[in-house]
C-alpha cells in the first residue's frame, strides 16, 4: 500500500467482491502448511524465503513486456496451486478467503475457480468443487459470508479441455431447472488470454446460458488487442447479446464506441485497482478508473489475486480508489451499490446489504 492505510469509513463499509480468483488467496502460512502436509517440495527453505517471494512484482506478461528474468505473475500463481491435493486443501482454502472477508466487512462474494489447473495434477473435479462447496456453507453459517461461485475455463487450454471440464462440472452447478448441488451459478475465463479472445470459447458459453447460468468475461488491462476483446465481450459473445459483466476491461476507455456499449447494454466492469497500479503510474491510473466512473460507466471494485498483489485485498483496493481518484464518500456507497446492483446473489441478500449501506454516514 506504499504508506497508504486503510480509513476507518472504508472498513465499515459493507462490501460485496465480484473478481477474486480462488487461488489467488492462498496465503504464503496456507501454502506452508499444505506443502508439509501433502509432502510437496517448495523451492524455499525456509518460510521466510517464501515471504520474500511474495514481496515481488511480477512480470504481467513475457508475451508484452519481454522476458527481463522475473517470473511472471501467472507462473507463481499455478506455482502455488500444487499443494491444493485433497478436499480438506480446497476447503481450507475457501474457508481462509471467507473468513477473511468477515474481517473486511464482505457480506457477499462470488469468488472463480477451475477444476483444469487441478485434474491435469491428478486431482478429481470432484475433489476441488466438494471441497469449495463445503466452504460454501460452512463459511455462511460460521462468518455470514454468502457466496455463489464462478466456473472459468482456461483460455490458455483447447476449448476441448475446457467443454470436458464443464461438463463434469455441471451436477456442481446452480441449473436453471432447479437441480445441481448449487455450488457454483455463472461461468467465466481465467488465465493468459494472449491471442486468445473471448469468441472461441463461445460454444462453452452457449451452454452455460442454456443451463440457466450467467456469463461474465475477463479482458485483461494491457494486453496485446485488449480493446478488441472488449468489444467481443459487449457486442459479440453469447450470440451478440454480449456478456452480462466484464471483468477487468480497463482499456474500454480507448474505444469512445466501447464506454457508450457499456451504458447502453447496462455492462459494469469489476475494476482491480491494485492489480493496475503494480504497471502504471498513480497519476495515469486513476484518471482513467475517474472517467469510467464519471462518463457513467458502471463499476465495482475487487482485488482479483491479493496474496500474489503486495497482499493488498479488496479494502485496500477500495482505498486506493478512494485516495488516488478523490472521490467522496457518496462515491464510495455508490461504488459498493454497484457492486450489489451487479451481483447474481439472491434479491433478499441484496436487499439486506443496501439496507445496511443505507446505513452509512457520507457527511464529514
Amino acid at each position: 500500500m506504499d504508506g497508504l492505510e486503510i480509513s476507518p469509513f472504508i472498513k465499515a463499509l459493507p462490501k460485496v467482491e465480484l473478481h477474486v480468483h480462488i487461488e489467488g488467496t492462498l496465503t504464503p502460512a496456507l501454502r506452508w502448511k499444505l506443502a508439509h502436509r501433502n509432502s510437496v517440495k517448495l523451492p524455499y527453505t525456509t518460510f521466510e524465503a517464501l515471504l520474500d517471494e511474495d514481496k515481488v512484482t511480477y512480470n504481467h506478461r513475457k508475451e508484452v513486456n519481454g522476458d527481463d528474468g522475473r517470473p511472471t505473475f501467472l507462473e507463481a500463481y499455478f506455482a502455488g496451486c500444487q499443494v491444493l491435493i485433497t478436499e480438506d486443501d480446497f476447503y481450507e482454502l475457501g474457508m481462509a478467503y471467507l473468513e477473511r472477508c468477515k474481517e473486511m466487512n464482505v457480506r457477499y462474494c462470488e469468488p472463480f475457480f477451475d477444476t483444469q489447473a487441478h485434474t491435469e495434477r491428478g486431482i478429481l473435479a470432484q475433489t476441488v468443487m466438494d471441497g469449495y462447496m463445503r466452504a460454501q456453507r460452512d463459511g455462511a453459517e460460521k462468518y455470514g459470508v454468502r457466496s455463489n461461485w464462478i466456473f472459468c475455463f482456461l483460455r490458455d487450454r483447447p476449448l476441448s479441455e475446457g467443454l470436458e471440464a464443464f461438463h463434469a462440472a455441471r451436477p456442481w452447478a446452480k441449473l436453471a431447472d432447479g437441480t445441481g448441488k448449487g455450488l457454483f451459478h455463472a461461468v467465466g475465463l481465467a488465465a493468459n488470454e494472449f491471442e486468445k479472445p473471448p469468441l472461441l470459447f463461445e460454444e462453452g458459453f452457449q451452454l452455460a446460458i442454456k443451463d440457466g447460468l450467467h456469463v461474465t468475461m475477463h479482458c485483461d488491462v494491457d494486453q496485446k488487442d485488449a480493446a478488441d476483446h472488449v468489444h467481443e465481450a459487449i457486442f459479440d459473445v453469447c450470440g451478440g447479446n454480449g456478456a452480462e459483466r466484464i471483468d477487468h476491461g480497463l482499456n474500454a476507455i480507448d474505444r469512445p464506441e466501447l464506454m457508450a456499449g457499456l451504458k447502453e447494454r447496462g455492462i459494469g466492469l469489476t475494476l482491480c485497482p491494485h492489480a493496475y497500479h503494480r504497471r502504471q503510474p498513480t497519476d495515469v491510473l486513476f484518471p482513467k478508473i475517474k472517467k469510467l466512473i464519471d462518463e457513467g460507466v458502471k463499476v465495482c471494485i475487487n482485488s482479483d489475486d491479493p496474496t500474489y498483489m503486495h497482499d493488498v485485498w479488496v479494502d485496500g483496493n477500495m482505498q486506493k480508489a478512494y485516495t488516488y481518484c478523490g472521490l467522496s464518500k457518496e462515491d464510495m456507497v455508490k461504488l459498493v451499490k454497484n457492486g450489489i446492483e451487479m451481483s447474481w446473489a439472491d434479491e433478499n441478500v441484496k436487499g439486506e446489504i443496501l439496507q445496511e449501506l443505507g446505513t452509512i454516514s457520507i457527511t464529514d
